[in-house]
């Protein structure tokens, strides 16, 4: 069974602008949370907050509601608490089996999270029901399996040296065309808006792909090898085929970034 990554939220901050961007896109999107009829701030649930930066973009945007960010790693939520949005409230939990209807959200956000859920069309129904009427969930996911820096990782974990270790990590990412989403989301009878964006980020740097990778789609690899060197020499092949598939120009590194979005709102 896979190990649970352990994460690294400075390295996940390197790139804090470029991983953001998406996320101030899906938002520009989503209707205002009404507030409950009480006249107390909207609800808000940050799904897989990692260090808070997804939590301070939200904060921006909606500077009196009640946020609560929620993730797996306690390495992340220290971050959060410290460095992203201190005055919101976190919570240590798993999201495959956290249950959000007891917060009565206004709006459930999930930036960057369902790739690491697998089976998670299954849990969409059930956050849309916790979701009070008019409320919206919203997330993006990267939609860039297909390409160089997934596929070569995958390829490298099943090869001679390193399958035993991480060969089962080499499967296909859960994540599902942007028909598929927006099925799953019709049939709970919500008003939906599902869209792809291709970015094509500058990078710098030496190495930058491999920056950007050690922050996401390399840490359950670097998690599962045992030793400093192993992860050295892992680190140094997969580095070789992504300058290849890269290459570097005078002003930089392209790297296409293709992410998926869905906005529901209940009705």
């Amino acid at each position: 069974m896979p190990t649970t990554p352990s994460w690294d939220p400075q390295q996940y901050l390197r790139f804090a602008d470029q991983r953001t961007r998406p996320l101030r896109e899906l938002l520009a999107r989503v209707p205002e949370p009404q507030p409950h009829p009480a006249g107390s701030p909207a609800r808000i649930l940050d799904l897989g907050c990692g260090p808070g930066n997804s939590t301070a973009v939200l904060r921006e945007r909606w500077p009196g509601a009640r946020i609560t960010g929620i993730d797996s790693s306690p390495e992340m939520l220290d971050t959060a608490r410290t460095e992203g949005e201190p005055s919101a409230d976190y919570l240590l939990a798993d999201l495959r089996e956290h249950d959000p209807a007891p917060a009565r959200p206004d709006l459930i956000a999930a930036n960057a999270l369902l790739q690491w859920l697998p089976g998670h069309l299954d849990l969409l129904p059930r956050w849309i029901a916790a979701l009070r009427p008019g409320g919206t969930l919203a997330f993006q996911v990267p939609g860039n399996f297909e390409a160089p820096s997934h596929t070569l990782l995958a390829e490298l974990c099943r090869s001679p040296r390193w399958r035993d270790a991480l060969g089962d990590l080499a499967r296909t990412a859960d994540v599902h065309r942007p028909e598929e989403y927006l099925a799953a989301l019709a049939a709970t009878g919500c008003t939906v808006d599902v869209w792809e964006t291709t970015y094509s980020m500058l990078l710098t740097g030496p190495d930058p792909v491999l920056a950007w990778t050690k922050g996401t789609a390399l840490r359950p690899a670097l998690t599962r090898l045992p030793t400093p060197a192993d992860r050295e020499a892992f680190t140094a092949e997969y580095a070789a085929l992504l300058r290849e598939a890269y290459p570097a120009a005078p002003y930089g590194t392209v790297f296409p970034f293709r992410r998926i979005f869905a906005v529901a709102t209940r009705t």
